[in-house]
């Protein structure tokens, strides 16, 4: 089972010299990948998310790029209905070669509604606009030129070109529990799911795995760890194994960047030899 961890780009940590050093240091401890999130505009009242201060998530996935040679680069997840699929497929491609094909696109349809209302995207026609928006830019990934008719989406593209393409496909893995994030999953690259406890991964598994059989279809979760429960964690990482889910990301809580690197060494030594 691999092990990703979450850079500090949001809140009061956010930084330059937060993200190299938590980079670097995922690098050296032999994470698997570094993950963002993403928010682009929130309510200043209720109560999540905690912080208005998001980094923009692919901007700091350059970064930490920029930083490192070996770790991948995850997405936990760009809201993709909120995003015009040409200009979102043009920067994913850059970031893909920029690092070397080390990309991996986390994505989810969104549930803040007041964000679709201040960006002008209709709420209710978020899965579509997603299902929509994937396709677009498998599109432009590999065709040139490409045509490609939309529906929900502002789009006309009638035998255009849009370089550079992705010097190796950029795996998609599907955010969210419903029935319809799942589907939408099975028919990509992996499932990138949350708020799953270790006596219920097995289930989950078996679900998935019920569709897509094939281990090259990836089954991830993402925890949130702190300085007081990330020694705890060594447990629920090897229930998560034993379920077989392949792929584990951590979120640190801590608000000071100096707790959060302790807390990233904790989660690399909760979970060596796993």
């Amino acid at each position: 089972m691999e092990l990703g961890i979450h850079l500090p780009h949001i809140g009061r940590k956010a930084g330059p010299d937060s993200i190299r050093r938590t980079a670097i240091l995922a690098e050296q401890l032999g994470f698997a990948d570094v993950w963002v999130s993403e928010h682009i505009i929130v309510p200043k009242s209720g109560g999540y998310p905690p912080s208005p201060n998001f980094w923009d998530p692919v901007l700091t996935l350059t970064w930490a790029a920029a930083c490192t040679e070996r770790v991948r680069l995850g997405t936990s997840v760009l809201v993709l209905p909120l995003r015009h699929p040409l200009p979102l497929a043009k920067e994913l491609a850059t970031l893909q070669n920029l690092s070397k094909g080390r990309l991996i696109l986390g994505a989810g349809v969104g549930w803040l509604e007041a964000e679709f209302e201040a960006l002008g995207v209709p709420y209710r026609e978020r899965g579509r606009r997603m299902d929509e928006g994937i396709a677009m830019m498998k599109a432009v990934w590999s065709q040139d030129p490409v045509t490609f008719h939309a529906k929900y989406i502002p789009a006309i593209i009638e035998e255009m070109r849009s370089q550079p393409r992705p010097i190796v496909p950029i795996p998609i893995w599907i955010g969210g529990s419903s029935d319809a994030a799942a589907k939408r999953a099975a028919g990509l690259d992996g499932w990138h799911g949350s708020r799953v406890r270790p006596e219920n991964a097995a289930e989950v598994v078996k679900k998935f795995r019920a569709m897509r059989p094939d281990t090259g279809f990836t089954i991830s979760l993402r925890i949130n760890i702190n300085e007081h429960n990330v020694d705890d964690t060594r447990t629920a990482l090897a229930d998560y194994k034993a379920a077989g889910v392949q792929h584990v990301m951590a979120a640190p809580e801590d608000r000071e960047i100096d707790a959060y690197l302790k807390t990233v060494e904790r989660f690399a030594k909760a979970g060596e030899g796993l």
